[in-house]
């Protein structure tokens, strides 16, 4: 049975840290692209962070950059998406998900999501 299971989701107040964890089975997550999304109430959801299948490349949304870090443990097929100095803004249910482009066809599986609420 495939899963993405999030972990970690919080109550922290603004200027305050969180890992949010993001743990793969039932697939090789090794091939997949992995990323982090969120969304927000009334927002369309977004993407956050996204680290390759190797993990040499990442790429981060403007709006994160310098504050937010996504890694990935192979041996334990998870992801994590460490967040720093976090604001308000940042509150939303965040999402991993994982894709893999080649060989075709493309497959895609994403997780159920993590509340992370930022208020003082």
């Amino acid at each position: 049975q495939v899963q993405l299971v999030e972990s970690g989701g919080d109550l922290v107040q603004p200027g305050g840290s969180l890992r949010l964890s993001c743990a793969a089975s039932g697939f090789s997550s090794r091939s997949y692209v992995m990323s982090w999304y969120r969304q927000a109430p009334g927002k369309e959801r977004e993407l956050v962070a996204r680290i390759s299948n190797i993990g040499l490349s990442t790429n981060y949304a403007d709006s994160v950059k310098g504050r937010f870090t996504i890694s990935r443990d192979s041996a334990k097929s998870t992801v994590y998406l460490q967040m720093k100095y976090l604001k308000p803004e940042d509150t939303a249910v965040y999402f991993c998900n994982a894709v893999r482009y080649s060989p075709a066809p493309r497959s895609e599986y994403w997780g159920q999501g993590t509340q992370v609420t930022v208020s003082s």
